[in-house]
C-alpha cells in the first residue's frame, strides 16, 4: 500500500569514515500503517544497480542509533513510526559512483496481532541520484 514512499527521494549518499568513501546509505520509511518495535523489523533485501546486498550488512540508523540485523532482534525500546525516515547503510569500499542508480528494497515486518505469524513485506524500487557528501 505504502510502496512508492518505501524509499527517500533525494536520500542516496555515499558515506564517509576518517575521509575515506566506505559504503553508501539511503532513507526508507515502513510500509506499515502502524509503527513498530525494532524486534520485529525482520530485515531488508537491498539490491542497487542489479547487485544484491547481503541482509547481514545492511545497517539500520534511527533516532541517531545504528544497528546491526542482529541487534534488531532484541532492541524492544525503539519504534520505528509510519512516516519517520530511517537510514539503510550499506558497505562498499569506494561507494558508489556518481551519477543515477536503480535502487531496490524488500522490508520484512513481523506483524503481531494476527492469529499465525504473519511476515508482511513492502517492495520499492527507484532511479536515485547520487548526492554530493556533506
Amino acid at each position: 500500500m505504502f510502496d512508492r514512499y518505501l524509499i527517500g527521494e533525494d536520500s542516496l549518499r555515499n558515506v564517509v569514515e576518517d575521509g575515506k568513501i566506505t559504503g553508501f546509505q539511503f532513507d526508507v520509511r515502513i510500509g506499515y500503517y502502524r509503527g513498530l518495535g525494532l524486534s520485529m523489523v525482520e530485515g531488508f533485501d537491498v539490491s542497487v544497480d542489479g547487485k544484491a546486498y547481503p541482509r547481514t550488512d545492511v545497517l539500520f540508523k534511527l533516532h541517531g542509533k545504528t544497528f546491526t540485523h542482529k541487534q534488531m532482534e532484541t532492541e524492544y525500546n525503539e519504534r520505528w513510526e509510519m512516516i519517520e525516515p530511517a537510514t539503510l547503510m550499506l558497505p562498499k569500499a569506494g561507494g558508489l559512483a556518481a551519477g543515477e542508480h536503480e535502487v531496490s528494497m524488500v522490508e520484512y515486518l513481523r506483524i503481531s496481532y494476527l492469529p499465525a505469524p504473519s511476515i508482511s513485506t513492502g517492495k520499492g524500487a527507484k532511479r536515485l541520484k547520487l548526492q554530493p557528501v556533506s
